[in-house]
């Protein structure tokens, strides 16, 4: 699936957990060339344990060329922290980012936030707002025009149990941000049992 198109990249997943990203980009000669990939395994309280809140464990490893990023291999671990109510669905996710190689290795976590609020309304059809952040290492955030803050106007779609559909457009809020973007998800579950938004 799309994930992120940014101003000089395309960014496909394919949603099986663990999941396998792809990182594909068009700066040199208008031609994809391939930028990475990513494993991405996630961990979850099952359903059936009647948690108050739905919650979950992603971890992403990942690399992508030195011509693309300073930081060739990477970490990520996200808590995710999500509620379906009755009208509205809510999700935090309190991200950590590392460079494990590269510029930023010697560098402390990251802190990258990502929240969402959907509202149903209709059967299949949410809308919602998501924000995406990026604050910078955490002991030393740079300014906030330095951090990377978007927000998104998103719609899912729930066409079938099997199937994830997100379109969202985002703006940018500071300096060191994308202007604008458009990210796309069309994902296929496999083994999924329930219909279950995680």
């Amino acid at each position: 699936m799309i994930t992120d198109v940014g101003n000089n990249y395309v960014k496909v997943e394919n949603p099986n957990y663990p999941d396998v990203t792809h990182q594909f980009t068009n700066i040199q000669n208008e031609n994809f060339q391939w930028v990475g990939s990513h494993i991405r395994p996630r961990i979850s309280v099952p359903e059936e344990w009647n948690w108050p809140v739905g919650l979950s464990l992603s971890t992403e490893i990942g690399y992508q060329c030195k011509t693309y990023s300073p930081d060739t291999w990477t970490l990520e671990i996200r808590p995710i922290i999500d509620k379906d109510f009755r009208l509205v669905y809510l999700s935090f996710n309190p991200t950590f980012g590392k460079s494990l190689k590269g510029l930023n290795e010697n560098q402390s976590f990251d802190f990258e936030p990502n929240i969402k609020v959907a509202f149903h309304l209709i059967k299949k059809v949410d809308l919602g707002v998501e924000y995406y952040g990026a604050t910078g290492p955490l002991f030393h955030s740079p300014s906030f025009q330095n951090q990377e803050h978007i927000i998104y106007a998103a719609v899912d779609l729930d066409l079938h149990p099997d199937w994830e559909f997100n379109l969202g457009t985002g703006w940018g809020l500071t300096d060191s941000t994308d202007k604008f973007v458009i990210k796309l998800i069309l994902g296929h579950k496999f083994g999924n049992k329930t219909n279950k938004k995680g």
